[in-house]
């Protein structure tokens, strides 16, 4: 079944600010929120569906890897290096609708889904590909120095189970509950408790080993498998591998930001290759088979003969593979004829012969207008 466009969902074009997007999820989590329409499972799919599209268009990153690549960009990563999107439960739905609206509607005694722990901060780092390595699936080992669980304490800060005791402020919830009215029913708006930190709990005597962070430093190598046809700053999102959370809070993610390296021969459009190729007049006017370079090594290109300066062969299916899609693009040849600055006396006298001959002379002058676009299009 084909998956309906964000953008639709919610009702906003593509232009949407931020502002407009949380505005038209709003509206819409209400209408379908099924504390309002128990039993409906209708309501309860658009619910979760306009949850699905909120938690996609309000983020930065989410949203921008949406409009490159559609939901083939934002589907569940394959593995460590797979542009990462989880998959949508209920659950998501339900809590970011708690962002704007605290926990139940009309009374309701729906729990959060989160623990109410703080996520560790993302890592971001560069990696330099060729084109060689564009050209195919490739894995890149990075060493990183970051946020780890502390195995002393296991994450939890303390020094054993007897150094923690229940938060006094929020009773072990690791939340502060108040309850608003208005006239669209009751509204229970929750915060983390800042007595504990939304843990719920209070280090009496603190690891050793990590000070009660629950953390430390440590040198970890990560494999990144990095598909084939990326381009120059695009990035993947690696769930759950940045820096740890305090006291057992989840992991940050990392981002990694695509830079190509300069090639030696060729010049990349999207998944297209330019190559620029000299020919000499010999060359030029009778013809030649010559090798050119292609990503996986050389092959033989017809040089037909009277081919003029500028003109382009193509080279079909010799470029880079297309991300997220089948096949690839094209090598284009870009024919420069070389005309030597210095010449023996009888290379030039060679050439003062030639230059009697009519034939090889320029015939007229300037080509019609349709005629420059005929020639244009047929490059």
């Amino acid at each position: 079944m084909n998956k309906r466009d964000y953008y639709e969902i919610l009702g906003v074009d593509k232009n949407a600010t931020k502002d407009d997007i949380k505005k038209a999820y709003k509206k819409l989590a209400l209408k379908f929120h099924p504390d309002r329409n128990k039993g409906d499972k209708d309501s309860e799919e658009k619910f979760k569906e306009v949850g699905e599209a909120y938690s996609v268009l309000s983020d930065d990153n989410k949203r921008s890897k949406y409009d490159r690549f559609g939901h083939e960009g934002v589907r569940g990563g394959s593995g460590a290096g797979g542009f990462d999107f989880s998959g949508f439960n209920f659950g998501d739905a339900e809590s970011i609708f708690e962002q704007f609206f605290g926990g139940g509607f009309g009374g309701s005694s729906r729990r959060r889904s989160s623990s109410g722990l703080k996520k560790g901060t993302d890592i971001q780092i560069s990696i330099k590909l060729t084109l060689e390595e564009i050209a195919g699936e490739t894995t890149k080992k990075i060493k990183l120095n970051k946020y780890v669980k502390c195995s002393g304490c296991n994450g939890s800060g303390a020094k054993n189970i007897s150094s923690k005791t229940k938060c006094s402020t929020c009773s072990g919830t690791g939340e502060i509950r108040t309850v608003q009215r208005s006239i669209l029913g009751q509204f229970v708006n929750v915060s983390p408790c800042h007595h504990c930190d939304g843990t719920g709990e209070v280090i009496l005597e603190k690891c050793p080993m990590c000070s009660g962070e629950g953390r430390v430093r440590e040198d970890k190598t990560v494999s990144v498998a990095i598909p084939a046809g990326v381009s120059e700053g695009q990035y993947l999102t690696l769930s759950g591998v940045g820096n740890a959370g305090k006291r057992g809070g989840p992991s940050g993610d990392l981002i990694v930001i695509i830079h190509e390296k300069e090639h030696k021969y060729f010049h990349r459009d999207r998944e297209n290759l330019y190559y620029d190729l000299q020919l000499s007049v010999p060359q030029a006017v009778l013809g030649t088979d010559i090798e050119v370079p292609v990503i996986e090594g050389k092959v033989k290109l017809k040089v037909p003969s009277g081919t003029q300066s500028g003109k382009k062969l193509l080279l079909k299916g010799k470029g880079l593979p297309v991300l997220n899609g089948y096949g690839n693009g094209d090598l284009i040849v870009r024919i420069t004829i070389w005309i030597p600055c210095k010449l023996s006396k009888k290379t030039k006298d060679m050439f003062e012969s030639l230059n009697e001959l009519e034939e090889l002379k320029p015939k007229s002058a300037e080509k019609g207008f349709f005629e420059k676009i005929k020639d244009k299009f047929f490059e």
